[in-house]
């Protein structure tokens, strides 16, 4: 496989996956060096390919996929339900973030795709690694939430309007 063919793989793997994909991965797929990979990954970020490493892996930062922000609010005991729920019915919580009053949006990427990220998430914020960025305003703050369509980011939206979490903008 030539270099130019790897790379479009490369980019196809990276939209069609629903996580992070590792470098030795990719390399193991293509028969090659990881090294080469992250070469394939600078010349992709240079033809203007927004991809983002991450602990887990690359991810594509923009996406073909369905995408909404929304306002919830609710305790750090319920996050494990709000980001289950989310990841349950098919959705992915690109990132967090909050309104500040003094310092305006503060936000953070959270790229959670799957169950097994949410626990890795609540892992990091019960260990004390962190707190969660919705504690400095009262419990208030949004997510954007990705899917394939916008009907499974109806459905998600519906459910947690259900439990209680989400907020009407004002």
């Amino acid at each position: 496989m030539k270099a130019i063919e790897r790379r479009r793989a490369i980019v196809a793997q990276l939209l069609s996956q629903q996580g992070p994909l590792s470098g030795s991965s990719l390399a193991a797929q293509f028969g090659v060096s990881r090294q080469i990979i992250v070469q394939d990954i600078a010349l992709l970020k240079g033809q203007g390919y927004e991809i983002l490493p991450t602990h887990y892996g690359y991810v594509l930062q923009k996406s073909p996929l369905a995408e909404r922000v929304v306002k919830v609010k609710h305790t750090t005991e319920q996050t494990e339900d709000e980001l289950g729920c989310i990841v349950g019915l098919g959705g992915s919580v690109a990132d967090v973030f909050v309104w500040h009053k003094v310092y305006g949006k503060i936000s953070a990427p959270l790229n959670i795709f799957s169950k097994r990220q949410v626990e890795q998430f609540l892992e990091g914020v019960r260990t004390g690694k962190s707190t969660e960025l919705m504690n400095i305003t009262g419990g208030y703050h949004y997510h954007t939430v990705r899917a394939d369509s916008e009907e499974v980011l109806d459905r998600i939206v519906a459910e947690l309007e259900r439990r209680g979490y989400t907020v009407p903008e004002i």
